[in-house]
């Protein structure tokens, strides 16, 4: 497994794939700093900035090589080949 420099999951409460992704992401061992858009309106407009999205979940990945990948939703297969999960 890759472990990423910073991993940051956007998210609300009420998001029922946003609670799938931070459960499958703890169960997998990778690290995370989980926002709460609804919660921190700023962290907020900073994930609309970055993704041009209002909908959650988003990650934004940084990579050991300071790459940062953006993914939008909870893409399991995105996320697992990313981090050689």
């Amino acid at each position: 497994m890759i472990q990423p420099k910073k991993y940051i999951v956007y998210s609300t409460p009420t998001c029922g794939y946003c609670r799938l992704l931070k459960d499958w992401l703890t169960s997998k061992q990778v690290k995370f700093e989980s926002v709460d858009v609804a919660l921190d309106p700023k962290r907020g407009q900073e994930m609309i900035q970055k993704t041009g999205q209002m909908g959650v979940p988003v990650s934004i990945i940084t990579l050991p090589d300071n790459h940062e990948e953006i993914i939008l939703g909870f893409d399991q297969a995105r996320i697992a080949s990313l981090l050689g999960l």
